[in-house]
């Protein structure tokens, strides 16, 4: 079964904006499925936000993500 975007309810997403980076917070819920929390980071390349590989945060985004995940198990 191909991923059918509406099926996909989003219930909290935040998001930081980090310079040319921006890291989003977002809890999400697929075809009914229980809630699950996603992290993801995009970095801005030629004035476009590409997706990529959230890897490893500097202190600066973990002290900025760290609440809003607080906030999106909340959400949960």
């Amino acid at each position: 079964m191909p991923y059918d975007q509406s099926l996909d309810v989003v219930s909290f997403k935040e998001v930081l904006d980090f310079q040319n980076t921006r890291v989003s917070v977002g809890v999400f819920s697929y075809n009914g499925a229980p809630k699950k929390l996603q992290v993801t980071r995009e970095n801005q390349i030629d004035g476009a936000w590409n997706f990529t590989k959230l890897g490893r945060l500097s202190k600066e985004e973990a002290q900025g993500v760290v609440p809003i995940m607080m906030k999106a198990i909340e959400a949960m």
